[in-house]
């Protein structure tokens, strides 16, 4: 069972607290990694974008100027997709990008992005990150105590609106609730900074 030091809202040590096999032991499996971050980013598309093809635009119906005489080369069409305001050949249509990627395949992603942020020795666990008020010179200043900098990931046990809102002008802090943990907030994080009271959720809901 892997150990790590705790600590506590000043950043001292409190002692050491054992993490579950299942989350921070786990196979780190890169390519099932690497299916997971693709399929999560593909379902953030929109497939919004549109274009008409030549059956679609306005017009058409007769030659836009006479075959001979002209000095132009010959037209049959003004929806053909060379000229102005014709159709496109091709073009994107309104699709879904959703890779379809089992439950268990993602928790075994997750779970093995999180064995190897522990393994490079990036997750930091604290007692509790309660504030009294939204103060963002308050977090800044734990953050600072906990020695991480970079991309950081606050995982919280439950909603923390005190926290939410002091971080929210940070653009370089996360703060996610532990039930909604996903594979690219972790790998894309330098530092992930864990509640103790969180760990028993992951457990529970990716173990």
């Amino acid at each position: 069972m892997p150990t790590t030091a705790l600590f506590d809202k000043s950043g001292a040590e409190a002692g050491t607290i054992d993490l579950p096999d299942a989350l921070f032991a786990a196979r780190v499996n890169v390519p099932l990694m690497h299916q997971a971050v693709v399929a999560q980013l593909a379902g953030r598309r929109t497939g919004t974008a549109s274009t008409k093809t030549r059956a679609m635009v306005r017009g058409g119906g007769r030659k836009p100027f006479r075959q001979k005489g002209t000095g132009r080369a010959r037209q049959g069409t003004r929806s053909a997709p060379h000229m102005a305001g014709g159709g496109v050949v091709f073009g994107p249509s309104p699709r879904s990008f959703e890779q379809r990627l089992p439950k268990r395949m993602r928790r075994s992603a997750l779970v093995g992005a999180l064995t190897a942020k522990f393994d490079d020795g990036v997750i930091k666990v604290v007692t509790d990150m309660a504030f009294d008020e939204a103060r963002t010179k308050q977090l800044l200043s734990r953050i600072a105590a906990l020695k991480v900098d970079g991309k950081i990931l606050i995982v919280e046990e439950g909603k923390n609106t005190e926290l939410e809102l002091s971080a929210r002008n940070l653009p370089g802090v996360v703060v996610i609730r532990s039930d909604s943990l996903n594979i690219v907030d972790v790998l894309d994080a330098d530092a992930i900074v864990i509640t103790a009271p969180s760990i028993p959720t992951m457990s529970e809901v990716y173990a």
